[in-house]
């Protein structure tokens, strides 16, 4: 091969390699940018029941309840399961230590960023708290998640919200009054055998 010839070889295959990671990093970078946008409160949010999407474990399956984009502005799952006796019977999760000891984290792959300092929610009859928090991943778009712990006595009810946005604090409202609906509620009396 002549040198002309093996140059532009050379030229073709590097302007090709660099077209493909050019068009990687759009693909990667699109939903970021999309899922960095400003997120406003659904007007209406649906929450559908999927199913449980993780392997069993010492707490057994839980419920799993998606909203999709069209009806949350993002997708939401929410990821709910009792610990029966694993709560502080005195203080019940008075705060975020509590919370973030109850909290599956472990179904996420690790403990996420905090994103800021819980506070409490009522869920029923029952109190509790929820935190936010960040979760990124290489090559994902950028999510966040709701821990929400709350407890009847000794048992808790831990709910885990995956969100597809950087910031999950809008939806917080959605997904507190979707755990305080009549399929929640009666599914939470009925798991702790009330």
């Amino acid at each position: 091969m002549t040198g002309r010839r093996r140059g532009a070889v050379i030229a073709v295959v590097l302007g090709l390699g660099l077209g493909a990671l050019a068009g990687l990093s759009g693909f990667f970078a699109w939903p970021m940018r999309v899922q960095s946008q400003a997120l406003m409160a659904p007007s209406h949010p649906r929450f559908t029941e999927a199913k449980w999407p993780f392997p069993t474990d010492e707490w057994g399956e839980g419920k799993a309840f998606r909203c999709a984009r069209a009806d949350c502005g993002v997708e939401v799952n929410v990821y709910i399961r009792a610990k029966i006796g694993f709560c502080n019977c005195l203080t019940g999760v008075s705060d975020d230590n509590e919370l973030d000891r109850l909290s599956d984290f472990n179904l996420m792959g690790g403990k996420p960023q905090v994103l800021g300092a819980g506070h409490e929610i009522k869920i029923a009859w029952m109190k509790g708290r929820s935190r936010a928090y960040a979760v990124s991943e290489p090559y994902h778009a950028p999510g966040s998640v709701l821990a929400i712990a709350f407890n009847d006595r000794c048992d808790a009810i831990v709910a885990t919200t995956t969100v597809a946005h950087d910031a999950p604090k809008e939806l917080e409202p959605s997904v507190i009054a979707f755990l305080n609906s009549e399929v929640v509620v009666h599914w939470a009396e009925v798991t702790l055998g009330l």
